[in-house]
């Protein structure tokens, strides 16, 4: 068994459409998790948010979809599809969606 879960593998896919949204939610799928990195989807409904928190290691947010609003040390910056950021290790960050709003995290620690 593989690495990666919750995903299709050997097949041409769309990872939009591999998370769904949520009337009020937040919805998260985890396609793989280890000491090294986290790769995960994310689905916001509009006006839902992660609040402010810090990460032990550096996190890579790309959309896939929609509008989002990630606030790092204090500074808002916008994202839409097919936009990247990163979100540096240790300083305080959070994600909200200006609108529905999907995204992928790939959180690198360093050991």
């Amino acid at each position: 068994m593989g690495i990666m879960k919750n995903i299709a593998q050997s097949e041409v896919l769309k990872l939009k459409d591999q998370v769904a949204y949520q009337e009020g939610q937040v919805v998260s799928k985890t396609l793989a998790q280890n000491v090294c990195m986290s790769i995960t989807l994310f689905a916001f409904d509009k006006d839902e948010e992660i609040s402010t928190h810090e990460s032990d290691g550096d996190a890579f947010v790309t959309c896939l979809d929609g509008v989002g609003e990630v606030t790092i040390d204090g500074v808002k910056y916008e994202l839409h599809e097919g936009e990247s950021i990163v979100m540096p290790a240790k300083h305080p960050h959070a994600v909200y969606g200006k609108e529905q709003f999907k995204m992928l995290l790939v959180v690198v620690f360093q050991l």
